[in-house]
């Protein structure tokens, strides 16, 4: 979807992804067997394509000074979707199906048809109300000559580079993470502390919850830093995030007790959520021009470090399975070291293009007299309301 983005626009391959993932969505409950409910789960995994058009849609839209926060909120509540799903699904629909029909069974069956038509109708809604880029539409700018034309290998070839590939393993150490806990966490809290289906939905919402703030969070200190340190600062932050959400993981496979579990939890998902909007500050500068293939394969990262992830669940004990993760995610962020993008310093070595710090600069100029413009226009403002209320009106 990468780079389809790059030649069409994010807006079309969005709407078309949603309504097409609603339909397997919607057939979940008439699934009989396990290769059924296989089959449309390979479907329904379409849909998380959607993240690669968000990632790239606001990369177009808002400068790379401030693409971390830009993307880090569009990715943090688009994953927010998930710890919703948990707790909207687990604990209110279930069991509000599961009273109405007086079966478990009927209820699952029947609750999927919610989410496929809230993705439906928004399908079909998206595409009049919004725009591919700030000058308008793909279409509308090719015709006026205003956007260069842009070829699908090419995009994909110039986007998978070495950096790209670095982004894409560090990618699947936070968000497959992610993406794992949204599936065992509620087997985890069954298993492990004997909490039913509704309490250990209840505590994985907890998880995904965390993406309200903690992922725009680290894409907000990523441009804080870059306007201070350059790309070094946003290496950094992310390699540290990295590190310590590693750490958090290990730690968690050793707790005994819920309170101190949930807590745990909360803290290494922290991490994790910021470390994806620290990776995809870093994002738009890998390839300007074909920012939709670096978004692609990098956020098909996460995919794949679920389904690895994910066999480590299936094959081990859980503590045993946490345990690894947390090492592999430890071992990604010593990566950061390889990450070189041209004109840009790296991690320890090189330092920024001298056109660089002159565009930074120049951000932090127009921003501070932004600033003075606005402190001055609310002194004005204030001068002038003092000066009504202390006038007189003749009778």
């Amino acid at each position: 979807m990468g780079p389809i983005c790059d030649k069409f626009g994010a807006r079309l391959p969005m709407s078309f992804v949603l309504i097409a993932a609603s339909i397997p969505t919607a057939m979940v409950g008439l699934v009989n067997s396990a290769a059924h409910l296989a089959m449309l789960r390979f479907f329904i995994g379409f849909a998380g394509s959607s993240f690669v058009m968000s990632q790239f849609w606001s990369s177009r839209m808002f400068s790379s000074t401030i693409s971390g926060t830009a993307n880090g909120i569009v990715g943090g509540w688009g994953n927010l979707g998930g710890a919703w799903a948990q707790i909207f699904m687990g604990s209110i629909l279930f069991p509000a199906f599961r009273d109405y029909y007086g079966s478990a069974e009927s209820s699952w069956r029947t609750i999927c048809i919610i989410p496929a038509s809230m993705a439906f109708v928004w399908g079909m809604v998206l595409p009049f109300i919004c725009d591919d880029a700030p000058m308008g539409n793909y279409k509308e700018m090719k015709q006026a000559g205003t956007m260069d034309r842009v070829f699908f290998t090419r995009s994909l070839r110039s986007g998978a580079n070495r950096n790209t590939w670095i982004l894409f393993i560090q990618y699947a150490s936070c968000f497959g993470v992610e993406l794992v806990m949204n599936n065992v966490s509620v087997l985890y809290y069954n298993a492990r502390f004997g909490l039913d289906t509704d309490q250990a939905a209840t505590i994985a919402f907890l998880y995904g919850s965390m993406n309200i703030f903690a992922r725009g969070l680290g894409g907000l200190i990523s441009d804080k830093l870059n306007t201070r340190m350059g790309m070094r600062g946003r290496l950094w932050l992310q390699t540290i995030f990295l590190i310590m959400e590693g750490l958090l993981i290990v730690t968690f496979s050793f707790m005994q007790t819920l309170p101190a579990a949930v807590v745990t939890m909360c803290l290494f998902s922290i991490f994790t959520q910021a470390a994806e909007g620290a990776i995809f500050g870093v994002v738009p500068y890998i390839s300007k021009l074909y920012t939709g293939a670096v978004a692609g394969v990098v956020g098909s990262g996460g995919n794949v470090g679920s389904v690895v992830f994910g066999l480590a669940f299936r094959s081990l004990e859980y503590n045993q399975a946490f345990l690894i993760m947390g090492s592999i995610v430890i071992a990604s962020s010593f990566l950061s070291l390889g990450i070189k993008i041209p004109c840009h310093a790296g991690l320890i070595w090189g330092e920024d293009n001298h056109a660089v710090i002159q565009a930074r600069e120049r951000y932090l100029r127009r921003r501070e007299m932004a600033r003075q413009q606005d402190t001055a226009e609310t002194a004005n403002t204030s001068e002038e309301n003092r000066d009504e209320s202390n006038s007189t009106v003749p009778v």
